[in-house]
Formats: structure tokens, sequence, C-alpha cells
């Protein structure tokens, strides 16, 4: 039985995307899995994965320099225990910063496979608050690290069609596109009236705001599942706060609408929100709840155009985005029945974990 090495370097323990390549491949191989917690833990073996959690505290307010130079014990740390331990495959959830390249150049050396999960695009994400003139540097240079990754990869997944496209260029590599797939179908049932709005991390809206507000005069009601309330104060809205998964699957399906949008950083142009495929969004599909996305997302632009399964809005100009998303309410039925078509594409099941689990072992 192959040994497989899963670095989840800052991801928590239970985080869905790196979790979920844990159970699949446990199923076939050992996993030996780092992750990181704030508690103090104890390794432990439970099944085919040994866990291995890494106690660490970060400084959310700190600067990105003053984190980066900390994270040197973190890396050091963790470059050690990669050194120590036994394996055939190492799985890269994200790379060690002030180490960039040295965890995959001592795989190859020593005849491992590395298999690397590209979550996000790299030279944007990585100090994604640095601009101007020291920014543009940081994404020059950061894109020859991250090259350099993929050069010494044997296998790249990605989140999505465009992240991989941008990320590999011409060359030719062994990819799978893996999305963030829903973890389980909800049926809707009786739906209110109601735009849903979910999240682990706040982000407060932009331009949609006063979409929002035009269609609470339409008789919506807009509520908030997970985020901080007192960031919509100035919007009126309902507030459920955290919900556990099954829970929030529950609350989306009973929605309308689901709002999929946010606005990492200042830049419209952000790489990994143009391109990305969130939990939320394949949530929201799979809980038979039509979205609503900028058309300035490409990845899921293409599929709710592609599948009929929500409303593609331009939110600076509201008169058009209220229009279209109350057009939609009027041909309800058809979404529905679009998203009842096409449902298990949005959802994690045995087919995909199947492909998944050959890909990365093979």
């Amino acid at each position: 039985m192959k040994k497989v090495l899963m670095i989840g370097y800052m991801h928590t323990k239970y985080d869905k995307r790196v979790f979920r390549t844990v159970q699949a491949l446990s199923k076939y191989a050992k996993v030996i899995y780092q992750y990181l917690t704030d508690k103090s833990e104890h390794e432990y073996e439970e099944g085919n994965v040994w866990y291995v959690p890494i106690r660490w505290y970060e400084d959310i307010n700190a600067n990105a320099i003053a984190k980066l130079w900390k994270r040197r014990m973190l890396d050091r740390t963790i470059m050690e225990f990669i050194k120590k331990t036994e394996f055939d495959i190492l799985y890269m959830h994200h790379f060690l910063p002030t180490r960039p390249i040295e965890p995959f150049r001592y795989a190859k050396r020593n005849g491992r496979k590395v298999v690397y999960d590209v979550h996000e695009y790299h030279p944007e994400n990585f100090l994604s608050n640095l601009n101007g003139v020291i920014g543009n540097l940081k994404i020059r240079l950061m894109k020859k690290i991250f090259d350099k990754q993929i050069d010494l990869s044997d296998k790249l997944i990605f989140v999505s069609q465009e992240m991989m496209r941008y990320s590999i260029g011409n060359r030719a590599k062994d990819v799978l596109v893996f999305p963030n797939y829903a973890g389980m179908i909800t049926q809707s049932g009786e739906k209110r009236k109601e735009i849903v709005f979910v999240g682990k991390i706040t982000r407060a809206l932009g331009d949609e705001k006063q979409i929002i507000k035009e269609l609470i005069k339409e008789g919506f009601v807009f509520k908030i599942i997970g985020m901080d309330s007192n960031v919509f104060s100035d919007i009126e809205h309902v507030y459920t706060g955290f919900l556990p998964y099954e829970k929030m699957m529950q609350e989306i399906a009973k929605a309308t609408f689901s709002l999929v949008s946010f606005k990492t950083i200042e830049s419209e142009n952000y790489k990994n929100d143009l391109w990305s495929l969130p939990h939320k969004f394949y949530d929201s599909l799979a809980a038979g709840t039509p979205v609503i996305v900028k058309e300035s997302f490409p990845s899921m632009r293409t599929i709710v155009e592609e599948l009929g399964v929500g409303v593609v809005i331009d939110p600076k100009d509201v008169e058009s985005s209220v229009g279209k998303i109350l057009e939609a309410y009027r041909n309800y039925d058809q979404l529905i029945e679009n998203i009842e078509n096409h449902k298990k594409k949005f959802v994690w099941d045995e087919a995909k974990e199947k492909e998944f689990v050959e890909f990365v072992l093979s």
C-alpha cells in the first residue's frame, strides 16, 4: 500500500478541500496528514490516516512581512518533518513560503512523486496586499518560483479550467481539474423570497449593495449566513450566524437565489477571484438554489450560462442587473428544472472520488 504524505500547511484539520483528499486517498493508501491547530494536540492513528497536528499561532493583524519572517520557524519544522518521514507521494496543498522549492526538490531527488494541489494562483495570492511597484516585483518573482514548482511536480490539480490553463501554459503536464464540489444534495422544497449571501470569511458587498437594496424594495429578504452581520449594518438583512454544514445547506435550499460575490482585494483583475469556483457556488446549486454571479467571474459565468442555473450580472449596471434577476424570478420554474437536470455535476460522489484517487495514485 502506497504512503501519501499530505502537507496541509496552514489549513486546519477539517478544511473541506484538504480533508476530502485525506478521506478519499485513505481508502486505498496510507496517509500521513499534517495540519495546523492553535490547540495542544497529539499525533494519533485512525484507520489508514496518521494525523500530525502542528501547533501554531499567527497574529492576523500583523503586517505581511512580519508574518513571513515568523513563518521561517513553521517552514523549518515542516521541512524537517518531510525529511524524517517515509512516503511514496508528496501531496502539497500549499507551499512553504520561506522554502518554496525545497520540498519539491527533496522529493524528486529521492525518487518520490509530487502532487501539487493549486488552490489559488500563487503569484498573486501570496502577499496579496502588496501593491504598486513592490507588488509587481513580488508577482514577477513568485511567477518564477511558481513555474519551478510546476516543473518539479509530477501531477497538478487545479480548481478551475481557467486556473489550470493560465498556470501551466504550453507545458505538457499531467493535470486534473478538481473543483470545490458540494458535499451533499439537498432537496429544496418550498422556497422563500430570499437572497442568501454565504461565507466563512466576511467580505463586504461592493457594487452589489445597491442591487440588493432595490430587490428588497421588490419584496426580497436578504439573509447573511456565516459572516459578521455588523459589516452589513447599512442594509436591511436577516442573520443566521455560523451554521453546521447540513443546516447551512437547508437554509440555502429555502432561498430563491444565492448571491456568489466577493472581491478579496481592491483590484478588479485579481485572478484568484476571477478564476475561483468556491464551495458556496457548488453548495448553492447542490441545494437546488439558482446563483447570482458577476460576469467578470469566467469560471462561474460559463457554468451558469451553459447550464442555465442562475443569473449573470454586471454589478455596476444596477438597473440591468435588477431587471435580469426579476426576469429570472418570473421564469423561476425553468431555472429549477435546469438545476435538477444537472445537480449531480455539482456534488462530490463516488465517480469523482474514483477519478481523483486514480489520478493521484497511478
